[in-house]
């Protein structure tokens, strides 16, 4: 009989309590394995696993209020790893959308199983999945673009492709980073150098 895949997580939460609370329901529910508990993304990236967690369960407060719409970008290193946000307290819907799924305090053991397993499996069915957060080159060469100013038809023009090309790859942006505005991706583009900032002045 084939053993049942058993998936690592790893909890990002400052909260001790939750924290400990966490690993006592996991330990009753043998497919899930906590291979990593840390107060703060930084702690976590200091710390790697031996292999890479398949489920990050993490505080969306403890991530900068600045960076909460790019929660994609942050772990772009775990393409493949399902981001669910744990919750306690008021967290903005376009926040939670970041992710794949979310508990809160008040899930029992099994709601959590549950909502774990339906994350789990959707990422398995969809074409969505977040397969790469990285850009791909025309990508970033688009969004740049997009964030210099230029509209669908001139991108499309510079750089020879059809207009409905450059909308499926903006729509891919959007998807991989996470972000819809305009002023969004500027930020993001700075943060990750595809351009000066003398470029957009």
């Amino acid at each position: 009989m084939k053993a049942k895949k058993r998936y690592k997580i790893a909890v990002i939460e400052p909260s001790i309590l939750l924290a400990e609370g966490l690993k006592t329901i996991f330990r009753a529910h043998p497919e899930f394995e906590i291979v990593s508990c840390t107060d703060n993304i930084p702690h976590f990236f200091e710390r790697p696993t031996a292999t890479p967690p398949e489920i990050i369960l993490i505080n969306p407060m403890v991530i900068d209020f600045q960076r909460q719409n790019h929660v994609k970008s942050i772990f772009s290193a775990y393409p493949g790893t399902l981001l669910m946000a744990i919750v306690y307290q008021f967290i903005d819907q376009d926040v939670l959308k970041q992710y794949h799924g979310s508990i809160t305090v008040f899930d029992d053991a099994n709601k959590i199983q549950k909502k774990l397993n339906y994350a789990i499996n959707s990422s398995h069915n969809s074409p969505e999945t977040i397969d790469s957060f990285d850009l791909s080159d025309r990508e970033t060469e688009i969004l740049v673009s997009v964030v210099k100013g230029l509209q669908n038809k001139e991108i499309a023009d510079a750089h020879n492709i059809s207009i409905h090309t450059v909308i499926s790859h903006r729509k891919n942006i959007i998807r991989k980073t996470g972000i819809k505005s305009v002023a969004g991706l500027t930020v993001y583009a700075l943060l990750h150098h595809l351009l000066d900032q003398h470029e957009i002045e």
